[in-house]
């Protein structure tokens, strides 16, 4: 038997790309993480819940156990920002939503030790990198503005009968082209940070976890990407004044944290997880979905 998970006590958690709610989500090990930390702020940013392919018959056991565990979290007194992505933009039209220390932003700001962090998911950079750079001075002048362009071209994508643009999931098919695209959006994003005066920038979307710095005439400024549970099984934290990788792989307490009280549960209907999703989920996404 495992032994009973302990608490870390951490300032920030940011995790991205969770996609519950598809087979690919590995919940099991992402609610295994989130049984071991306390965090004093925790950021979801974006694509927690996969609306392109979500369906409430598959909702799988720890599916559900990884929203109630960041219901636990909550109500210890973390403040929780769900941030919402290209696969959950259903939750775009809540933006400023809030609910006791529960709220859903397109973007957040954070204030740590003197520093400013830019928190958001990074799919606006899909159309910057389709079409034009150009396009990304848009982002000095305004991310939401950013935004309205990006949702709008998905839009008329859906009116002629294609998915919305991913570059994350067009990348994967060749090695050398995901390299130049992650080289690509991580500068795009530090370069519009750097212009805007952060220190940090930290994104999702594109499944892959780093930590880097880049200096511009501007200033320097340091990116970070949360990676995914879909692969890499990946986070950030911040603590004492630095941001580091979390990686599920290297954490032997989380790996062998006994679950025995929730293997017991039965948690698989569709009433459970509607009467925990609208917790934190205005009702009417849950029943567009």
């Amino acid at each position: 038997m495992g032994a009973k998970p302990k608490k870390r006590k951490v300032e920030v958690v940011v995790i991205s790309d969770v996609h519950l709610g598809t087979s690919g989500c590995k919940a099991e090990q992402l609610f295994r993480y989130l049984k071991t930390v306390q965090p004093k702020k925790l950021i979801l940013n974006g694509d927690i819940i996969d609306g392109w392919q979500f369906k409430k018959s598959y909702f799988p056991k720890y599916h559900t156990l990884v929203l109630k565990q960041i219901l636990s979290i909550m109500a210890k007194g973390a403040k929780v920002y769900y941030v919402t992505g290209n696969h959950d933009e259903l939750m775009r039209k809540f933006a400023g939503f809030k609910l006791g220390n529960f709220s859903v932003v397109n973007k957040v700001i954070l204030r740590l030790n003197g520093k400013k962090a830019w928190v958001f998911h990074g799919d606006v950079f899909d159309v910057v990198m389709k079409h034009s750079k150009w396009l990304a001075r848009l982002g000095s002048i305004g991310y939401d503005l950013l935004l309205w362009l990006n949702r709008t071209v998905n839009w008329f994508l859906g009116l002629v009968g294609r998915e919305p643009y991913s570059f994350s999931k067009r990348i994967k098919a060749s090695v050398k082209g995901a390299v130049t695209f992650i080289n690509h959006f991580e500068e795009t994003a530090a370069r519009i940070a750097a212009e805007n005066s952060y220190d940090y920038v930290v994104c999702g979307h594109i499944h892959a976890p780093e930590i880097r710095d880049f200096e511009f005439e501007e200033g320097r400024v340091t990116y970070l990407n949360s990676g995914d549970w879909v692969e890499s099984l990946t986070g950030l934290e911040y603590d004492h004044g630095e941001w580091r990788i979390y990686r599920f792989d290297q954490d032997e307490m989380a790996k062998n944290a006994s679950l025995a009280f929730e293997e017991k549960q039965d948690l698989t209907s569709k009433k459970l997880f509607n009467d925990l999703a609208e917790d934190v989920i205005p009702r009417e996404v849950i029943d567009s979905v």
